[in-house]
């Protein structure tokens, strides 16, 4: 419910293993910078990575699944620090912003969020973050962290309900991050200084890591800090401000790991990162000509618009290892806490003459948003050892939800004083608990040497108590509603591969998932609960290399069929979440990696997503075959890395190009839906490392200046002026490291 309206992979490897923004090294990327012995690392025994996908360690060639991994360092050498920077070089990722990290809309494959509900799980290690509950807004505010203590990112296409449950009918991004080392002390100690085309100051961040045994080879201790300081570019027209849009982000990990024997460890892990920003990286074009205000970066709010995240997260795992298999705890409690306002002025402002008959002149309306989300998880699983005739995993899930979403709009003067007759204009709160138990398996059978054949099931059951309070002068009476729901829900993978050789398999995997439901607001005509999204994918992939092995490769092409999607629907000017019909996503997407000698890599990825309605959906005014939104039919990336000595000291070059497809922002039908046009980005990065301590990198982000939109949609959904969120400006960085 809403009182609006509106609703590189920079990593190095096979193309197999993960696509590369500006570069793919010739050497595997590093798990984190610096890396211990004992480091978990990207890289297996001949430069394999492995991943945890299926919720063991497995060599990414061998899992039947669409994966790319992207390094932590890697996106620290591109000077990529938001999910927003890798829409084009991971195949099937669209990420849209709303102006700051953390304000983040996730579409994989072209399942794109309808509601609040996101469609793309967000994991931290072996826990997920984010609410499964559709009035908490997870759809829009999706995890961004910080680089600098992450080993590596891993993005799950297709839906990953049996191994991840709820929410990820679209896919899975799982950030992965630094283990302790138990053997040797390392740390990293960087600073960095940048600047943004438009910006009238340079912006600066710096960061530093450590890793260290506590009681060698028994207890280890990792910790960073980091922090960055992003310099606004957005002047203000109504107000004089200049450079509004600057923006802190600070982020801090400690993690410990505790291993007395060869059988038991036990590590321990906590996060905190916060943003904050003044205003939001918002431009505003004219509704009747097109075109941006000022300079083509300008807004013209009347009031600030900040935006506050902050999010704590703990966790601990525990592993027993009984010989014949490994039982395994994961433990985690995390707090997510926004605060948001969006100026309503032009909106809801503009109401006061005709609410008061022209006694009160037209006003300032901010609309204020507090979300509030506490959030406990658990879960036992028993996993096999590897290598096996039968590999098997069977576990069971448990979490529990708190979300407060309250949403204020007062009635001010254009002094920004109460107007007593009209504040507040409303208020709403939406207390909701989510409850969710599931119990799941999987399994995979070596029938042959070539022939593997794996399967997986979960039930889950989730029940929901929700309260709808409202209050204000457009609600009227004020109201205190209770409602509440429970559902039974059934998921289930297959996936049978050939292996061609030792170098290539062939796979094809019929995989579902589901959004879950929930209570409805209270509105007449809108049903009390609404039912899950159902989401089933049929696929077929190859993927390995060639050449000894010069050249990898991964292609993969896809039918996801959903039903039940879910919609909001306006009704009396309130927002509320209904069933609509079908709809469909098929696509093709592909990686290649090619390195005629080691010290060059050439890279290209791409995908093609055709995301539609497969029939109408009358609730957002969408008509059979209407192009889905945030769904580029088109997006890739060309890149080159070149890596060479200089003396005795290494260094690095590379660049890449990437281009994104046009998008809606809402389905093709509807009266609301406004077209962001394609655009292309070039990007480049260079470093050298001196006695191995000591590295320097400079980089530029967007480097043809190009404007093109991240996305575009009208003011809260009425057609008084476009809201753009551009691509960041030509950026330049200079960083400089040192590890030891």
């Amino acid at each position: 419910m809403s009182l609006t309206t509106a609703a590189a992979a920079l990593c190095a490897g096979t193309a197999a293993h993960a696509q590369s923004e500006q570069a793919s090294s010739s050497q595997p990327a590093d798990a984190s910078a610096p890396k211990s012995p004992d480091q978990p690392s990207l890289a297996g025994s001949e430069g394999e990575i492995v991943v945890t996908a299926q919720k063991r360690p497995e060599i990414l060639q061998d899992v039947p699944i669409s994966i790319s991994v992207v390094a932590g360092d890697q996106m620290r050498k591109a000077g990529a620090t938001q999910l927003v920077d890798l829409s084009g070089y991971v195949p099937g990722l669209q990420v849209d912003s709303a102006g700051t990290p953390g304000q983040t809309t996730v579409t994989l494959r072209g399942v794109t969020p309808l509601t609040g509900a996101q469609t793309v799980g967000i994991y931290v290690d072996d826990a997920p973050v984010g609410s499964s509950s559709i009035y908490a807004r997870s759809s829009i505010f999706s995890l961004d962290l910080l680089p600098y203590d992450i080993n590596r990112l891993e993005i799950l296409r297709g839906p990953q309900g049996t191994l991840y449950g709820a929410s990820s009918i679209g896919g899975l991004i799982k950030y992965v991050t630094v283990t302790p080392s138990l053997t040797r002390t390392s740390g990293v100690v960087g600073g960095e200084v940048f600047d943004i085309d438009h910006a009238h100051g340079f912006g600066y961040a710096g960061q530093a890591l450590i890793n260290t045994p506590v009681v060698q080879d028994r207890v280890g201790l990792s910790a960073s800090i980091a922090y960055r300081k992003s310099p606004g570019y957005v002047n203000n027209v109504q107000t004089g401000r200049r450079d509004q849009n600057d923006y802190d982000q600070l982020g801090g990990r400690l993690s410990l790991l505790v291993k007395p024997n060869d059988r038991f460890s036990a590590r321990f892990s906590a996060i905190y990162q916060k943003v904050d920003s003044d205003n939001n990286a918002q431009v505003v074009e004219e509704i009747s000509t097109g075109e941006r205000l000022g300079d083509g970066y300008a807004n013209n709010n009347y009031l600030d618009e900040p935006f506050t995240k902050k999010f704590q997260f703990y966790s601990g795992t525990l592993d027993y290892d009984f010989g014949f298999a490994t039982l395994t705890s994961a433990t985690s409690y995390s707090s997510t806490k926004i605060r948001q306002t969006i100026d309503a002025s032009r909106v809801y402002g503009s109401l006061y003459p005709l609410l008061t008959g022209g006694a009160i002149p037209a006003g300032l309306a901010p609309f204020d948003l507090s979300l509030d989300l506490d959030k406990v998880t658990e879960e036992v699983r028993l996993t096999s050892p590897n290598g096996g005739r039968f590999e098997w995993l069977v576990g069971g899930f448990y979490t529990h939800e708190e979300t407060e979403n309250r949403q204020v709009v007062p009635a001010l003067t254009m002094n920004e004083e109460p107007i007593p007759a009209l504040n507040p204009l409303a208020e709403v709160s939406l207390p909701t608990t989510y409850r969710e138990f599931a119990i799941f398996g999987n399994g995979t059978f070596h029938l042959t040497d070539s022939f593997d054949f794996t399967g997986g099931m979960r039930w889950a059951r989730n029940k929901q108590d929700f309260r709808q309070i409202t209050s204000g002068l457009l609600f009227g009476t004020p109201k205190n509603i209770p409602g509440q729901s429970d559902e039974d829900v059934f998921t289930f993978s297959v996936s049978p591969q050939i292996h061609l050789g030792e170098t290539a398999m062939i796979y094809g995997r019929i995989a579902t998932g589901y959004l879950p439901g929930g209570p409805n607001v209270a509105v007449p005509g809108v049903p009390p609960q609404v039912q899950s999204s159902r989401l089933t994918s049929y696929e077929i992939g190859i993927k390995g290399t060639l050449i000894d092995p010069r050249l990898s490769f991964e292609f993969a092409a896809y039918d996801l069929e959903w039903k039940k999607i879910q919609l909001t629907e306006v009704i009396g000017g309130v927002s509320a979440a209904v069933n609509g019909g079908r709809a469909r996503s098929r696509g093709i997407e592909g990686s290649l990696i090619f390195h005629p000698v080691p010290a060059l890599s050439l890279a290209a990825n791409g995908s093609y997503v055709d995301a539609y309605l497969t029939e109408d959906a009358p609730p957002i005014g969408g008509l059979d075959g209407d192009r889905l939104p945030n769904a580029p039919k088109w997006s890739g990336s060309l890149t080159a890395d070149y890596s060479f000595d200089v003396g005795s000291n290494r260094a690095n070059v590379g660049a890449g190009v990437r281009h994104i497809g046009r998008r809606l922002s809402l389905v093709e039908s509807s009266p609301g839906s406004v077209p962001a046009a394609a655009y292309t980005t070039l990007d480049a990065h260079g470093e050298l490392t001196v006695d191995q301590h000591w590295t320097v990198r400079i980089y530029g982000r967007n480097l043809t200046g190009s404007k093109g939109a991240v996305s575009r949609t009208l003011l809260l959904g009425l057609p008084i002026q476009y809201t753009v969120i551009p691509v960041q400006p030509r950026t330049f960085g200079l960083a400089a490291e040192y590890a030891f």
